[in-house]
């Protein structure tokens, strides 16, 4: 009977599908068709769905499907958990047929052969309606890892089938339209990588939150990966670029961020060598060291990213895919890959944003899963037997959440949970269902109380937060049409200062960005004065011990303040290439600076910041020159190494020609030289504008800053309450200096764009630039739409004769 009952993986292909199931018959293309391209995958065996639907006949099976299922509402939790319940007691109970298990017991043997009792296997499920492009499945049916001998082999292929009818697998397939008896189940054996030895984890190769294509996604954690894909660890985790992959450029690897990774799950002694009685695997603790860095290398991340890239192609699709490496070789292995499910879907790009307007009290953060905001109740469930107190509305507070809680999740209006990471199954499931979620929030979710009213924004970025109270948001459609399809005589550009929206961003219908700000990346993602990272180890001890927490993951804080610079400047341009970019230097003042750990040890007292030690007479004081060479090491890497060559460098606040001249200089003198980079300067000080020839004679053009020229040109200091009523970029003298200074780049050949804030705000003003002759602008992002529908609509006439008077 072998060949009905039992095949090789070896052996099948994708077509076999219906023979072996989704999981089987894909983990069998890989090894037939991509051991090539360098994708190894353990070796095993399936059952047959043949041999699975004999088991029932066999035992009587059917006909109690049908009485005992088929009646069943799925929203009935408790009627559907008694039903599972008999069904599942009846499938152990029953023997399997004498061939079947004899095969089963044969092809163990000789997989296993040379090796003994002592080499583990996995037994996994793979349902003929699993890993579909409109349906994961995930984690739905069982999986049973260190499973040793022949008769633990038996007892586990046994509970796979009886899997199949737990309570989350009945509802979802009631939820996706699969009938009970249309789905048959196959067991996988496979012989296990030793990831407990090492890592594991899961990449897919698209962005999951923005559907971002251009980039694998990889995550990784200690130990086996069911930690990762339960949501038991924060993992872990990196972005690879992908052109710069094929290109073969040195540094692939765009972003990281390391995950706590308290836990790992690691193989208990002996394995089961019984009838399914003893525990296989357990978890235990990580180290505080292994904690604070990366659990895999630089060149395991590329050499994942490369795997993902060729089985990306051979299968002509975005994909999910699970992988372990193998700690007692150092091989990593496939372990699984299966279609995209959520981004991949057509209609997982719904032309919607969320905003967040005004919000209470900040209680939690975590991992943000999608791009929407909820607000419900909060219903804080200790475990699944509390699950029955959520109702339709409620926001899911909890521990973690495994595929048994998806009837829960799909009546929440948020989720939010202390345990686990983005690649999760219950991250998976909450993007299928739409639902905002919070993964990883840890011991901030015990601010938030049962019963009150709380707002889950996942709308700012890789970070979400729980708010106190109903939040005020916006939902608006963000596609455009009809009149915004109309072609306008500038560039429309976006300011972005957080990379972690970049992805989501530069879905927008722009043309690049016209102002990154490397200040965000400095505060949020690295945190402390660069002074700290070329100073370090001689700091205080405070600030030491803060500056080491936060470059944990890197070899020092230097290597962490350049490799965070560069990864966020260059998940900006890769998610905008080819399209500019244009980044510009720090523009932090000193009232700032002093705020970041380390800071107020290096930073002078100064009454007005605002006029004081900023910008490009910053870069080229003593005090700070190795700074800023910080960041011209950080940009070159991103253009150099990562290959993000649509990156063009702003210099700020420039007061004087020989401060222009020292700074480029200075710039040349650390690898960044006009011609072989565009470098242009923020035009904002009344000087720039008055020698605005001579200026544009060193730069290759010009950005308005027009919040700081308007402040500079009115006299007013734009942090003071007192005079704020004052301030108005429209103001005639104001108008006058950047007509002038558009004037001057036009004459010159030069690029003229600004990048304040009166655009975003004032349609009339954007209208007035156009005629002016500007070259771009550049807008927020929620201003975006509505001013090329605006635009679109108005006598864009260019018009250089009225002096900047015009309205």
């Amino acid at each position: 009977m072998a060949g009905e009952n039992v095949v090789w993986l070896s052996g099948v292909r994708l077509c076999d599908a219906g023979r072996v199931g989704g999981k089987n018959s894909s983990l069998g293309e890989m090894i037939g068709a991509l051991a090539d391209a360098g994708v190894r995958v353990p070796g095993g065996f399936a059952t047959t769905t043949d041999s699975y639907r004999r088991f029932l006949s066999a035992n009587g099976l059917g006909d109690l499907l049908e009485g005992a299922l088929a009646a069943v509402d799925a929203e009935d939790s408790a009627a559907l958990a008694k039903a599972g319940a008999r069904v599942r007691e009846r499938i152990l109970a029953a023997p399997l047929p004498g061939d079947l298990e004899g095969d089963i017991r044969e092809f163990y043997r000789v997989l296993t052969e040379g090796t003994g009792d002592a080499a583990a296997v996995a037994v996994r499920s793979s349902a003929t309606a699993e890993d579909l492009p409109n349906a994961s499945f995930a984690g739905q049916q069982d999986t049973f890892l260190n499973v040793r001998g022949g008769d633990a082999v038996v007892a586990a292929v046994r509970r796979v089938f009886a899997s199949l009818f737990n309570d989350r697998a009945i509802a979802y397939r009631r939820h996706r339209g699969f009938g009970d008896d249309g789905v048959a189940v196959s067991a996988g054996v496979q012989l296990m990588a030793r990831s407990d030895l090492a890592a594991s984890g899961v990449m897919f190769t698209l962005d999951t939150e923005s559907g971002f294509e251009d980039v694998v996604f990889v995550t990784a954690a200690y130990g086996l990966g069911e930690g990762v894909v339960a949501g038991a660890v924060n993992p872990d985790e990196f972005y690879v670029y992908k052109p710069s992959l094929e290109r073969g450029d040195s540094q692939p690897i765009i972003r990281r961020r390391l995950g706590s990774k308290a836990q790992k799950m690691v193989f208990a002694e002996g394995g089961d060598s019984g009838n399914g009685g003893g525990d296989t695997v357990r978890t235990v603790d990580v180290s505080a060291e292994e904690r604070r860095r990366f659990c895999i290398s630089d060149a395991d991340v590329v050499s994942l990213a490369e795997k993902a890239v060729a089985i990306e192609k051979h299968y002509g699709r975005r994909m999910d895919i699970e992988w372990g490496k193998d700690g007692a070789d150092g091989e990593i292995c496939i372990l699984q890959a299966r279609p995209e499910t959520v981004k991949s879907r057509p209609d997982a790009f719904a032309a919607e944003r969320y905003r967040l307007l005004k919000a209470g009290r900040r209680l939690a953060e975590g991992r943000a899963i999608g791009q929407k905001i909820g607000v419900g109740r909060a219903r804080v469930v200790a475990g699944a037997e509390e699950m029955a107190k959520v109702e339709a509305g409620d926001v899911l507070i909890t521990d973690m959440t495994d595929p048994d809680w998806e009837p829960v999740m799909q009546k929440a209006a948020g989720i939010a949970t202390r345990r686990g990471g983005r690649t999760c199954h219950a991250a998976i499931i909450a993007r299928e269902l739409g639902v905002p979620a919070l993964v990883g929030c840890g011991e901030t979710l015990d601010n938030v109380g049962d019963g009150g009213t709380v707002t889950v924004c996942c709308a700012e970025g890789d970070t979400g937060y729980v708010y106190e109270g109903a939040a005020e948001f916006s939902r608006e459609d963000i596609g455009g049409g009809g009149a915004a399809a109309k072609p306008l005589p500038v560039k429309l550009q976006v300011n972005i200062a957080n990379p972690d929206l970049a992805f989501e961003v530069a879905r927008l219908p722009s043309d690049g960005v016209g102002l990154a700000r490397l200040e965000f990346i400095i505060n949020r993602s690295i945190g402390f004065h660069p002074r700290c990272a070329l100073e370090y180890p001689n700091l205080p001890a405070a600030v030491k011990g803060r500056v080491e927490e936060l470059s944990a993951g890197y070899a020092s804080p230097r290597e962490c303040y350049v490799g965070k610079i560069a990864e966020g400047a260059a998940t900006i341009a890769a998610a905008f290439a080819p399209r500019t970019v244009i980044v510009r230097l720090s523009d932090f003042k000193s009232n700032e600076y002093a705020g970041l750990a380390g800071g107020a040890d290096f930073e002078p007292a100064e009454e007005n910041p605002m006029m004081g030690f900023r910008g490009a007479g910053r870069y080229v004081a003593d005090s700070f020159r190795g700074c800023f060479a910080l960041e011209c090491e950080a940009l070159r890497a991103a253009r150099e190494k990562m290959g993000l060559t649509n990156i063009w460098v702003m210099v700020p606040f420039v007061r004087t020609l020989s401060q222009a001249d020292a700074v480029l200089a200075l710039l040349a003198e650390n690898g960044i030289r006009r011609g072989e980079w565009t470098i242009v300067m923020m035009c904002e000080v009344p000087a720039n504008v008055i020698l605005a020839g001579e200026f544009l004679e060193r730069f290759d053009g010009f950005s308005i800053g027009s919040n700081d020229l308007t402040q500079l040109t009115l006299a007013l200091d734009r942090d003071s309450e007192l005079v704020a009523g004052d301030f108005d970029e429209r103001d005639a003298a104001v108008k006058e200096m950047i007509a002038r200074a558009i004037r001057a780049c036009r004459e010159r050949g030069k690029y003229a764009g600004i990048c304040g804030q009166a655009p975003s705000d004032h349609p009339e003003f954007a209208g007035w630039l156009v005629r002016q002759g500007i070259g771009a602008i550049s807008l927020n992002p929620d201003a975006l739409a509505q001013t090329r529908l605006n635009l679109a609509e108005m006598d864009l006439t260019v018009d250089l004769g009225d002096g900047g008077k015009g309205s």
